[in-house]
C-alpha cells in the first residue's frame, strides 16, 4: 500500500517545530469543537500536548501530501502518525492507518558515581 504523508502546520502557535523529530511518533485527534474547519485534526505530543494541526488549505498542504480533509473519514476519533521530515515551520509526517501503534523504547542506564569529598582540616 502506498505511504499517506501528511504536514503539520501551527506550530509556531505552540511549541514550534523543535519538538518534532524524525521519528516521533504524534497522535491525530478529530477536533469536532473547532468553529473554524469542520474537518480540523489537531497533532497531540506526549506529554506536551497539541503542537499543531494537519494541513488543510491549498496554502498549507505541500505537494504530494494529503489534506485534513482527504485523511479525515480514513478513522475514528483518534490515528497515528511519524514524522519524518521538520523543515523551519512545519513537518512532515507518515500516516498510520493502524488502530494501534507498537512502540519500542530502548535504553541503557548509567550507574551514578558516588561523588568524592575531599576531608579538609580546619584550625579555629
Amino acid at each position: 500500500m502506498e505511504s499517506i504523508y501528511i504536514a503539520i502546520t501551527g506550530c509556531q502557535y505552540y511549541y514550534g517545530t523543535k519538538v518534532l523529530k524524525p521519528g516521533t511518533i504524534v497522535r491525530l485527534e478529530k477536533d469536532l469543537y473547532n468553529d473554524y474547519d469542520d474537518e480540523a485534526i489537531s497533532v497531540t505530543l506526549a506529554p506536551l500536548g497539541q503542537v499543531g494541526y494537519v494541513a488543510n488549505s491549498v496554502g498549507t498542504v505541500p505537494r504530494g501530501c494529503y489534506s485534513a480533509g482527504r485523511i479525515y473519514d480514513r478513522f475514528g476519533s483518534h490515528a497515528f502518525a511519524v514524522v519524518k521530515f521538520v523543515t523551519k515551520d512545519l513537518a512532515i509526517a507518515e500516516f498510520l492507518e493502524e488502530d494501534f501503534v507498537k512502540v519500542t523504547i530502548k535504553f541503557r542506564l548509567k550507574e551514578k558515581r558516588k561523588k568524592k569529598y575531599k576531608k579538609i582540616k580546619l584550625r579555629w
